[in-house]
């Protein structure tokens, strides 16, 4: 039997930071979650990396900002790197990963897995796919729910909660647990694809909130003024561009609240089943995610913005060996964190390429590091972010415009640039500094940032909508009808 602990990495992904019960959200209901706050360290203050799926998963398992990965959006990984999971391997451990990686371009990537329960969104050639075949659900195309034109309606699943690919990511942690080989310790990473929309959950979770529980959207005065480039992009392809009805947004929240509780319930189940079994407090448990949601707060959907709806995550760490019990971490952490804790909890050392820093270390105030980068770049439209305890610095290259933000106000409601002028260049060149040491020059003018044409979304409201809706069905119709557009089908993912 190893002396070193197992590791599980329990991931959700789009989910809020302020979305756990024990840690000041009165209205959802997370237990399971709870426990983990009761158990373990929560750091308060951990960012994403970059605001969207691929990029922040990336610089998760490689533990380098995205200036360095070189994914900066959802485009390909570099190939020829070392993974977490490659280290934990080489050092013995059984690696299995469990549902939605996203791992591109090549989805089906080990990148260091000794096994995998292969599945990511739609109806895709995977393992989830072949389960419900088998279980005779083929005739469901949209298995995480109707995209496109729907992505921000709530849903009632079409599948019954034991089907539910949220289950299923549960079934098969626990089938793992209950096989492996128990001469060696594991790494089990635990990937939910909820709440990422569209929001649906099967009966009974979803009918466990009502939207007249749910708080209004956060809409501060001048609201669109925070607003950047990316965030009208997405308002226009996410079809939320054309007024706000807020009972439609309420309805949304409780239908969002409900994926939670259900991917809740089921991380309950993991954990009950490694107490036990006598195992909980020899497993180091991390649970995160890889970006969150901004669901109506500024008149805004989606991720890509370093706004704390999407940009701050739960990160939540149980290991009494290591992590203080009922203990808060207010200082500025990322996700690049995730590799260096789990390799100094199993003993072993952090390579030199590593950017991120041991959680125990920071929680026990041993760390130097003062801030964390986030950014989300495509082209001449990069949002690059600075966060520390105290500040938070945005520029956006398609606005040409900076933010600043005092990280002890309750929200984000004022942009201080203009009224603190000396901070926000101290914060803009400090940025710039590590960019131009590390070699990253793209978005650089000397010791400035590179100033590009002005880039803003179209003034006709029916451009640049985005049609993501998986399998082509027109073959599906009945002799004299026809979908109007048949060459819409793309891939999904964005």
């Amino acid at each position: 039997m190893s002396t070193r602990p197992n590791i599980l990495l329990l991931f959700t992904d789009q989910q809020r930071a302020d979305t756990i019960g024990a840690l000041g959200n009165p209205v959802i209901q997370t237990p399971a979650l709870d426990s983990l706050v009761r158990e373990g360290t929560s750091f308060v203050s951990a960012y994403t990396p970059s605001p969207v799926c691929i990029a922040a998963r990336c610089s998760l398992i490689l533990s380098q900002w995205p200036h360095q990965t070189g994914c900066t959006a959802n485009v390909p990984m570099p190939q020829e790197r070392t993974s977490l999971m490659e280290l934990l391997a080489d050092a013995g451990y059984q690696t299995h990963g469990t549902g939605k990686m996203h791992f591109s371009p090549d989805s089906r990537k080990l990148w260091g897995y000794e096994s995998r329960d292969y599945s990511e969104e739609g109806m895709a050639n995977d393992d989830f796919t072949a389960f419900l075949r088998s279980n005779g659900y083929d005739h469901i195309v949209d298995p995480q729910g109707v995209r496109s034109e729907y992505y921000y309606i709530p849903q009632p699943s079409q599948l019954p909660a034991r089907l539910h690919n949220t289950t299923w990511v549960a079934d098969r942690s626990l089938d793992f647990l209950q096989r492996r080989d128990t001469d060696r310790p594991f790494f089990l990473w635990s990937s939910f694809i909820k709440p990422h929309p569209p929001f649906e959950a099967p009966v009974p979770w979803n009918r466990l909130y009502k939207p007249t529980q749910m708080p209004l959207p956060f809409l501060p005065d001048g609201h669109q003024g925070l607003l950047t480039y990316w965030n009208r992009r997405q308002n226009r392809y996410k079809w939320r561009d054309r007024g706000m009805d807020l009972q439609l947004l309420r309805t949304m929240r409780a239908a969002y609240y409900a994926c939670i509780s259900l991917v809740d319930h089921n991380i309950g189940r993991i954990l009950s089943y490694l107490r036990e079994t006598n195992q909980l407090d020899n497993t180091l448990i991390l649970f995160a995610s890889d970006h969150g949601e901004l669901l109506g707060d500024y008149g805004s959907y989606g991720k890509r913005t370093m706004l704390d709806p999407a940009a701050r995550v739960p990160l939540l760490v149980r290991y009494p060996a290591r992590f203080e019990a009922e203990r808060r971490c207010r200082t500025a952490v990322s996700l690049v964190d995730v590799l260096p804790t789990c390799l100094s909890a199993a003993g072993l050392d952090v390579p030199d390429t590593a950017v991120g820093e041991d959680l125990a270390a920071v929680a026990g105030g041993q760390s130097r590091r003062e801030e964390v980068i986030s950014q989300y770049s495509e082209g001449a439209t990069g949002l690059y972010s600075l966060i520390s305890r105290e500040w938070k610095y945005i520029y956006s290259a398609a606005d040409d415009r900076e933010w600043l933000f005092a990280r002890d106000a309750s929200r984000e409601e004022k942009n201080l640039a203009a009224d603190l002028p000396d901070v926000t260049r101290e914060r803009r060149l400090r940025l710039l500094a590590r960019f131009h040491e590390d070699g990253y020059d793209e978005p650089l003018a000397g010791t400035e940032w590179r100033i590009h044409p002005p880039t803003d979304v179209s003034e006709d409201p029916e451009e640049g909508l985005l049609y993501q809706d998986g399998a082509d069905v027109s073959d599906r119709f009945p002799e004299g009808y026809r979908p109007v557009d048949a060459n819409r089908w793309i891939p999904r993912g964005i």
